[in-house]
């Protein structure tokens, strides 16, 4: 039975790790899902930490844009992150410095990478981020992104069964 489950929060708040144990009280291998670009050396650190840190009952797999490719029929998946996702389509690195994305076209393919995705029968278990919590940024990409970024958190959690915001560790369930 498909069942969505969405964990939001800010930087450093507990998503990851409440998302990863919530997988394991579903399933003894459960799937994680990394988005994440690895754009540094500092973030591939921080990546091998994650995935030592989970060990080898999970299944790892790495896709950056499209989800919907992966079958995952039946299984507990553990999709981190949201916002690293959002980043894959919003911002490339041959991309024109000078062009700013259409945040409406970007939104139009996320949702429906989105939708294909979460058509099969799993349990889905997606972090993301609160990044519209803080101040207005001065640079007009990053406020066209965190727009983008709050939009299509608040696709997910209208579609998603359970919505759960985690406070300094605590997890405070919103929705479900």
């Amino acid at each position: 039975m498909k069942r969505i489950i969405m964990i939001t929060g800010g930087q450093r708040s507990g998503k990851s790790s409440y998302a990863e144990q919530l997988a394991l009280s579903l399933s003894s291998t459960p799937c994680y899902i990394a988005t994440a670009h690895i754009w540094d050396e500092e973030f591939r650190e921080r990546v091998e930490r994650h995935r030592a840190r989970r060990g080898s009952n999970w299944t790892n797999i790495e896709e950056e844009k499209y989800l919907s490719r992966l079958s995952i029929y039946n299984k507990v998946a553990v999709i981190d992150c949201i916002t690293l996702w959002c980043t894959n389509f919003f911002y490339t690195p041959d991309a024109d410095k000078q062009q700013s994305p259409d945040v409406d076209e970007v939104l139009r393919q996320l949702r429906q990478e989105f939708d294909s995705f979460v058509a099969q029968d799993a349990t889905f278990i997606f972090v993301t981020n609160e990044i519209g919590c803080g101040g207005v940024s001065i640079n007009p990409i990053q406020r066209r992104f965190t727009d983008l970024e709050g939009w299509m958190n608040q696709y997910v959690a209208a579609r998603a069964d359970e919505v759960i915001l985690m406070v300094s560790g605590i997890p405070v369930k919103i929705k479900g």
